[in-house]
């Protein structure tokens, strides 16, 4: 299976001035050519005021500004500024979303005409894959928030996943399965763009959104043309020049064919990590996208090749998609053949990478230029002529800025926090430090106190010198919205010491919980393995192994002792599946890109944390731990016993447990790990399927809590002690016994 090329190759250009960035592949927008080379009825030949209305979301009431608090500023450009905004009444109150605000009076004539082309685009798509607008609305009125008249405000969807190739070459790398389900999402999208009669013609890598699923979300409208001849072309020169088509390029007139040969070209760009026509200036790119042949990787499977052969065809009408059967080309192709296109529709299928994207009102990912400030209603004007376009149309994407982008290159807690806080400010500054919680050999975790809202949290404070925490964040922001994960709030970095801030487990460890209630049943152990292993496989799934599944970092965030508020927490000895080049793998498909001794680690990962479980399940159902006796046994003895994979299940307090409990344990605890049970075979056992079928009476059990937290202790120091190198003279070395090479002494010299 192919996969792209090691290089960053989607490193965005430095944003130009506007004298210069023509000639440097930016963006172009609506050029009007000569006048012998244009139909005047295809063009606007006058442009006058244009009205734009309000637009209400369906099954919604109308919307006015003061429906909306502002929570942060996420942006800002020419035309105004992008907050992030929750709606406050109305029956999708608490919903985020993104809002551009927009003064009228700022507007040229022609941005006005396309404001309201990509506002009446916007309006009438509603499709999974396209950014949806919810409300617009024209406020002309006085208010207290909202000072000031002549204002446009767009309510659209709030995206924290950024865009889909600044985001994902920096962290996953790419194979053809990757791209196959990208390119099929995109399909579905632009197919619904053309039913209505609507060519997309701005096709490039910023343009397509991830949410926080990692589905995509197609944006930016105002290159879209709607309005076109009697022969269905349009005459426009715009976009983006590595993007465009030949007929574009050529100016005689294009169709929506013209979105297909776009859509090639982001195909062989993820597959191979470069632009199929890449000159030295704007007109060499031209020449090539008109002349020159293209060069296939040879390395790409045969299915892609056809494919890409099948789009790049420079006369239009023999272009695939541009056929009667319109998109159904594409779908039917060989390359798509194992896309289900009616579950990709329903989304139904899991894409191949979940951004870190943290909570909902997180902006981990947006400058904290504009985030740092106070959030209001008045339009801005950019910091800079090389800033970033941090809004395109109508829509939010969370990008980083060039030094982050830069920062990004060497993955580390660093950019992450600077990310967040700019260094700028402290924890301190935020945060009340109570008394300790626990301590670790490189972390102390404290209760600590969000000064604003005077809300508990917890904190792990962790010493840089010691342990590197950047992997342990990025799985947090990745997946600590899963409902059984800890999740993460807020980090900072002082320099020497990084403080994740998470939410406060109070109803304390599991274990302890367990052990402490008097009343404690089959029924009850059964519900509290399923979710905990329920979680673990979505981790495994995700190429995430915990690797210290012990029972002290499973906890319960509240008191109530439900399944629904366990947690697992600690992620700083997880690892994410990554190739040698350092970038995540996603799940399927990893076989061709890693190297079998790290798979085969992951493999032996993955069942540590199932034999984890297994301890934890024998010590629910018995009251003591399968390994050790006590805090007083000693390494040696526990590993002796862990390694001979005997332990007992008869007998004592086995005598009250049932024989599917007692299968699943021996399966569990299975001595070989190639033989332990999987996460999902666990969760298909009969004892979890068949929960409703366990004894509901109490477990006859060993009641000496402090006896099994000590003796669990002990299970866990002897495996995680630090085995010291057993040192041997250098001539029984195998390099030494290899080359025949004999000790050398000085006389010899």
């Amino acid at each position: 299976m192919p996969l792209a090329q090691l290089a960053d190759p989607w490193q965005k250009m430095a944003v130009e001035s506007p004298s210069d960035s023509a000639e440097n592949g930016q963006q172009i927008m609506d050029e009007p050519m000569g006048e012998e080379e244009i139909n005047p009825q295809t063009e606007e030949v006058s442009i006058k005021e244009i009205a734009i209305t309000h637009h209400v979301k369906e099954g919604h009431e109308k919307a006015d500004p003061s429906q909306f608090e502002l929570l942060k500023v996420l942006g800002q450009g020419s035309f105004g500024k992008v907050f992030l905004v929750k709606k406050i009444s109305g029956s999708d109150a608490r919903q985020l979303y993104a809002m551009k605000v927009l003064k009228k009076a700022t507007l040229k004539v022609r941005d006005r005409v396309r404001t309201k082309m990509e506002r009446d685009i916007l309006v009438e798509v509603n499709h999974p894959f396209i950014v949806k607008l919810h409300y617009a609305i024209c406020f002309f009125s006085m208010g207290k928030a909202f000072q000031t008249e002549g204002k446009l405000y767009l309510i659209l969807d709030f995206l924290r996943g950024g865009d889909l190739f600044t985001r994902l070459s920096k962290e996953v790398m790419f194979t053809e399965e990757d791209v196959k389900f990208y390119l099929a999402e995109l399909a579905l999208a632009l197919d619904h763009l053309h039913s209505l009669g609507i060519i997309y013609r701005d096709l490039k890598p910023e343009n397509i959104l991830l949410d926080e699923e990692g589905h995509i979300k197609l944006t930016d409208f105002g290159l879209s043309k709607e309005s076109i001849d009697h022969e269905k072309k349009a005459y426009s020169f715009c976009g983006t020049v590595e993007y465009m088509a030949p007929e574009v390029v050529n100016r005689r007139g294009h169709t929506q064919s013209a979105d297909w040969w776009s859509f090639g070209v982001l195909m062989f760009e993820m597959l191979t990590g470069t632009l199929p026509f890449q000159g030295k200036d704007r007109k060499e790119t031209m020449t090539m996208i008109l002349k020159a042949k293209l060069g296939m990787p040879q390395f790409l499977s045969p299915e892609a090749q056809s494919l890409l052969r099948m789009l790049f065809k420079r006369n239009p009408a023999n272009r695939l998609g541009a056929g009667p059967d319109g998109v159904e080309e594409i779908k039917r192709h060989s390359f798509f053949s194992t896309i289900d296109w009616n579950k990709l529709y329903r989304r139904e299928i899991h894409p191949p990478f979940k951004p870190a994207t943290g909570r909902p009102e997180d902006t981990f990912y947006f400058d904290p230029e504009f985030t740092a400030k106070t959030p209001k209603d008045s339009p801005g004007i950019p910091p800079s002529a090389n800033a970033h376009q941090l809004f395109r149309g109508f829509s939010f994407v969370a990008i980083t800025s060039d030094d982050e982008s830069q920062a990004m290159q060497t993955v580390g807690v660093h950019s992450i926090v600077q990310q967040l806080h700019r260094n700028s400010i402290q924890f301190t500054d935020g945060y009340e430090v109570k008394e300790d919680i626990g301590v670790g050999s490189y972390s102390v975790c404290k209760r600590c106190i969000h000064k604003a809202t005077n809300m508990e949290f917890a904190v792990k404070i962790i010493d840089k010198s010691k342990r590197d925490p950047t992997e342990e964040i990025e799985i947090l922001l990745r997946y600590g919205q899963h409902p059984n994960i800890i999740t993460l709030k807020d980090v900072y970095d002082d320099g020497k010491y990084v403080y994740v801030v998470t939410e406060l487990m109070k109803g304390g460890e599991l274990l302890d919980k367990i052990l402490r209630q008097k009343f404690f049943s089959e029924r009850e152990a059964s519900a509290v393995l399923f979710t905990i292993t329920k979680t673990v496989e979505y981790l495994h799934a995700q190429g995430v192994v915990h690797r210290d599944l012990k029972p002290s970092n499973i906890l319960y965030v509240d008191e109530s002792g439900n399944p629904e508020s366990i947690r697992i927490c600690d992620f700083g000895f997880a690892k994410q599946l990554r190739a040698e080049n350092g970038l995540l793998m996603t799940p399927c498909y990893t076989a061709n890109f890693v190297a079998p001794e790290v798979l085969k680690r992951q493999g032996y990962d993955a069942a540590c944390d199932i034999w984890s479980l297994g301890v934890l399940l024998y010590t629910m159902l018995t009251g003591y731990t399968p390994f050790a006796n006590g805090p007083d046994d000693t390494p040696e003895e526990i590993l002796a016993r862990i390694g001979s994979g005997k332990f007992s299940l008869s007998g004592g307090y086995w005598n009250s447990v049932s024989d599917t409990a007692k299968d699943l344990v021996s399966k569990m605890l299975h001595v070989d790990p190639h033989q332990r049970l999987t996460a999902a075979l666990v969760l298909r056992h009969p004892w979890i399927v068949h929960w409703d079928q366990l004894p509901q009476y109490q477990l006859n059990r060993q009641d000496a809590p402090h006896l099994v937290k000590g003796a669990m202790a002990a299970t866990y120091s002897a495996l995680n002690r630090n085995q010291s190198p057993v040192l041997e003279p250098v001539g029984r070395s195998t390099l030494a016994q290899r080359r025949g090479i004999k000790k050398i002494t000085s006389t010899a010299l």
